[in-house]
């Protein structure tokens, strides 16, 4: 196969991927606090065919990055759903580890502990989130703060990273550190009786499927002009020399 074949059939390859990252993305545009992805293209040339095949550079996905930008918040009403208003994550405990989020869709378990909607456990500062017997009106102050009328119920914890791109999406609205450790933020602004969108365009999804779906159109009609036409043409004139 020749050098141009092996471009047109890796970026192929790589908007065919690149089309099921778009896809993700539109399932989850209405999933609370979920991020896109953004991700680069780059060549990856072929120095195991050495002099064989100089001309055969392929092209693949490079690095993936989270899309960090803030979604809209919404207004629910509901004390215990927070948003956080500028940088951090949620941190949520899971049997695989410690696990982050921007959905702080949150409810109390059998316990009265503070949990997300699969009833995982907020994690606090200095311990778990557990709101007393004692009825009274559920109030989060600005930093985080859990109140049971009077009674101070904990704190969530509220931490970034280094490179928030570099973190993992794992399921929906979860995140993994990427490697990275927790820095808890000083000062977060957390807000009761919202929620944060998912920060994806619906607009901009379909742009870049639109993109996407012209090149591999394109690339499609080069790989079959290249093994019906030129190809073609080569065995019939060595054909006709013969």
């Amino acid at each position: 196969m020749a050098g141009s074949q092996y471009i047109a059939l890796s970026g192929l390859r790589a908007r065919a991927d690149e089309l099921d990252r778009i896809a993700t993305d539109l399932a989850n545009i209405g999933t609370t606090g979920y991020k896109g992805e953004r991700q680069a293209r780059v060549a990856a040339e072929r120095t195991q065919f050495e002099m064989t095949l100089d001309s055969a550079i392929d092209t693949t996905l490079g690095d993936t990055r989270l899309d960090t930008r803030d979604g809209a918040l919404s207004p629910t009403g509901q004390p215990l759903d927070l948003a956080l208003d500028g940088e951090g994550y949620f941190v949520i405990e899971t049997a695989a580890g410690d696990r982050y989020t921007r959905n702080g869709h949150f409810t109390l378990d059998a316990q009265r502990r503070l949990v997300t909607e699969d009833g995982l456990p907020v994690k606090g500062v200095g311990g778990p989130i557990v709101v007393g017997d004692r009825e009274g009106d559920l109030n989060v102050d600005a930093d985080g703060t859990v109140w049971n009328g009077a009674t101070r119920a904990g704190q969530v914890s509220v931490v970034t990273f280094a490179d928030t791109g570099r973190m993992t999406r794992e399921q929906g609205s979860m995140l993994g550190s990427g490697g990275q450790a927790a820095v808890a933020v000083e000062a977060p602004t957390v807000r009761s009786g919202s929620l944060e969108q998912s920060n994806v365009s619906m607009a901009d999804r379909l742009a870049a499927i639109t993109t996407v779906s012209r090149g591999f159109e394109a690339l499609q009609k080069s790989i079959s002009m290249l093994m019906n036409e030129v190809d073609g043409r080569a065995i019939d004139q060595l054909g006709r020399r013969g």
